[in-house]
């Protein structure tokens, strides 16, 4: 999923026990609870646009999903049945037709927006040809596969979908046509960048500016210095538990600007709930002794990694790139992060447990399939090959404390290899975008990824692929610029076949994660676990492995 902002904790193995050992339920939807109240998140800095089209963040994907609806959607759930689709404002899942090729659509009747206009047909073809018109970071990977799509993406602004998305306003259904069979689809259109948005809606990015939805909140306001206040939408009734469900609280405020320090007293005190931002290093013994029953901690796909641009010096050299690989210590970036507990280290691109995951690390000191120790002989040697040693590289981090400390750590290490190295931080609020756009010629970086959805191609084929890669644009989510043409065409073979023939989709995937890693457009450093602190107020903390916390379905006591 999507490039998010810092989920990291840094904390210590005796205050870990503890939370392990206290770790809140998170299964199947509990009783129910009473409505009402105010919930208050915290987060150290806002994270961009709120445009569902565009914004890519872990931070606003989690609330969107409150404010958007979908054809489908992933199941709100708290356990494995998370990650199942389900019908959303379509009236049941469409079985595929014309061989994998053609969904039909048949749209639940009234369902209204939060402005009160009623969801049509139109609405549907409209949002899909928004996401073309105002470039959406996916526009290029999960839905180039719609017939129509390529002079989309050629001609953003002429978007037509012309026999792609096709609306039948008396029927009050939508066919998508596909130019080929694609066993992820229904997967790549219940994320929010396929949200359903009134056809009205402007094509380019809302940036603080409400678009209405269909979910049971509404954005009422949004300032991104201060607060994202989310109100009841007054137009919803519950059409699905499993898709929609309604929300516990009357208000969701998101507030910006405390530290993560005062963040953690906040919540201790009561005044606010739950925190985005892991909390310092200095109150995790603290909160995971004194409030282990308010802590949970959870396993996660994902990685936090350094693209390094495959088109600027040093890194266009991929004996420098491999040499980074080679020299970087994983365990202590590990223990920089909280410890063997929170993180493990990794070397391929692919996350352990993942569809079509092998163990795999050829950038280690032995003959082993995982990650052991740093070979700086090799990576030395790599540089000296090169003969790249003295330039000058700048590594951009989120200006935060784990970040940082990476950053720092990676210096020391692109020093100790030859180059003259400096740590540029930036607000995580502008990070993912700044270091997107090929304007800012930013040679490496400190990032992290998470599943949008359990399949290898959404590691691989998003953050990798050629159509992953926008130059000037904020939105390329492929920030190393990579592209290897003959990975391409098996990342699109593998997806291909997909439901003709999945096993051997799942070893084709498998043989593109040993090929993008030996490339390496990128250091995969480690995967990660998400921590989250809330106050005592909260009750039915509900983990789903897609959503993470699902926020609506908790109430306050």
């Amino acid at each position: 999923m999507r490039p998010r902002t810092t989920l990291a904790a840094l904390m210590s193995g005796i205050a870990l026990a503890g939370l392990a050992a206290t770790m809140p339920a998170g299964g199947a939807r509990a009783e129910a609870g009473t409505p009402g109240g105010t919930l208050r998140l915290l987060a150290k800095a806002a994270s961009g646009t709120i445009d569902p089209h565009i914004n890519y963040t872990l931070q606003y994907f989690q609330i969107n999903y409150m404010l958007y609806d979908g054809l489908v959607t992933f199941r709100k759930a708290g356990d494995d049945t998370g990650f199942d689709v389900v019908a959303d404002l379509a009236e049941a899942l469409p079985e595929p037709q014309n061989d994998g090729k053609t969904y039909v659509f048949k749209l639940r009747e009234g369902i209204k927006f939060s402005d009160g206009t009623d969801l049509t047909p139109e609405d549907v073809l409209a949002s899909f040809q928004r996401i073309f018109k105002v470039s959406g970071p996916t526009s290029g990977t999960f839905y180039n596969g719609i017939v129509g799509a390529d002079a989309c993406l050629e001609s953003p602004a002429d978007c037509t979908l012309e026999g792609g998305v096709v609306i039948d306003d008396a029927a009050n259904t939508v066919t998508i046509n596909l130019t080929a069979p694609d066993g992820e689809f229904l997967q790549k259109i219940a994320i929010p960048h396929a949200a359903i948005l009134p056809a009205e809606t402007p094509a380019e990015d809302a940036g603080t500016t409400p678009v209405p939805g269909t979910g049971p909140y509404m954005i009422e306001s949004y300032n991104p210095n201060e607060r994202l206040r989310m109100v009841r939408n007054p137009h919803f009734e519950e059409w699905s538990a499993d898709a929609q469900p309604a929300g516990y609280p009357d208000e969701i405020d998101y507030d910006f600007g405390l530290t993560e320090e005062a963040a953690v007293t906040a919540i201790q005190n009561g005044q606010a709930d739950w925190m985005f931002d892991p909390p310092p290093p200095d109150r995790l013994a603290e909160i995971g002794s004194r409030y282990a029953s308010q802590v949970s901690l959870h396993p996660l796909t994902a990685m936090w990694y350094a693209p390094m641009n495959t088109n600027l010096a040093p890194f266009d050299d991929v004996r420098v790139r491999q040499a980074v690989n080679y020299a970087i210590d994983r365990s202590a970036i590990v223990k920089l992060f909280g410890g063997a507990a929170l993180a493990q280290p990794a070397c391929q691109i692919l996350p352990p447990g993942f569809p079509s995951y092998v163990p795999y690390c050829p950038y280690t000191a032995g003959d082993t399939d995982t990650w052991s120790a740093p070979d700086m002989e090799k990576a030395r040697a790599l540089v000296a090959e090169s003969g790249t040693a003295g330039q000058e590289v700048t590594i951009v981090a989120e200006d935060n404390t784990v970040s940082r400390a990476i950053g720092v750590y990676l210096q020391g290490v692109l020093n100790e290899l030859g180059y003259k190295t400096s740590v540029q931080p930036i607000s995580q609020n502008i990070q993912f975008t700044y270091i997107q756009n090929t304007n800012n010629k930013v040679q490496i970086s400190i990032s992290q990824w998470f599943q949008d959805y359990p399949s290898p191609s959404n590691f691989l084929q998003v953050l990798f692929g050629c159509d992953s890669f926008t130059p000037g644009s904020d939105a390329s989510v492929n920030i190393s610029g990579f592209c290897d043409e003959a990975i391409d065409a098996k990342m699109d073979e593998a997806a291909a076949l997909t439901l003709t023939d999945p096993e051997k989709s799942a070893a084709m995937w498998t043989e593109v994660d040993h090929a993008v890693t030996d490339a390496a457009p990128a250091a995969v450093l480690f995967t990660p676990k998400r921590v989250d602190f809330v106050s005592k107020r909260v009750q039915n903390f509900t983990f789903s492995p897609q959503f993470y916390w699902i926020m609506s379905q908790s109430w306050l006591q």
